[in-house]
């Protein structure tokens, strides 16, 4: 079960331990996040009451940092969906979390990743058309002075991989050609 002797606040990566059945609550929810508690109990083989536990103690902890529906952006009109690579001024290094703080506020803007190689980020975005994604790309990006290049990809579809396919555990994931 979950190390949970810290204070939630406290809680980091290091300290987190989590056994085989908080995995196996994880690899559930992460397959279908609105399966009702009992449903869930009964597919790891624990008790209901212990199953809300357990999966409270993974919230608290920020192992499970929440729920989302995941939504076609395209059928809301969003039909242009790119990668755009950034690359700030070495004199800019100091404020990449700020600056991707910023790009976070931008409507259009889905998710900013950090990082390692000869970019900075890469800024996932949803566009009405390809005017919104150029002024974005013009305004937001190449019209920061810290910036130094940008390389925008446009995104033609988009594949998720399902996992319930490619294994039933993640120790069997962890295990793959390892």
């Amino acid at each position: 079960m979950l190390d949970h002797s810290a204070n939630p606040s406290q809680i980091d990566a290091s300290t987190v331990r989590i056994d085989e059945v908080d995995e196996r609550i994880l690899w559930v929810l992460a397959a279908d996040a609105r399966i009702p508690n009992n449903r869930l109990a009964a597919m790891v083989g624990v008790a209901p009451s212990t199953c809300l536990t357990r999966v409270r103690a993974l919230e608290e902890a920020g192992v499970i940092r929440g729920y989302a529906a995941s939504i076609d952006a395209s059928r809301l009109g969003f039909s242009i969906e790119a990668m755009v690579s950034v690359r700030v001024h070495a004199a800019a290094r100091r404020e990449l979390r700020e600056f991707a703080k910023r790009l976070l506020r931008v409507p259009v803007v889905l998710d900013v990743s950090f990082l390692a190689g000869d970019k900075d980020f890469l800024v996932h975005i949803a566009c009405t058309s390809t005017e919104q994604l150029r002024d974005f790309v013009a305004d937001e990006l190449s019209g920061d002075p810290s910036v130094a290049t940008t390389q925008t990809n446009i995104v033609f579809e988009r594949l998720v991989a399902d996992r319930t396919d490619q294994a039933r555990s993640y120790a069997e994931l962890r295990r793959w050609r390892a």
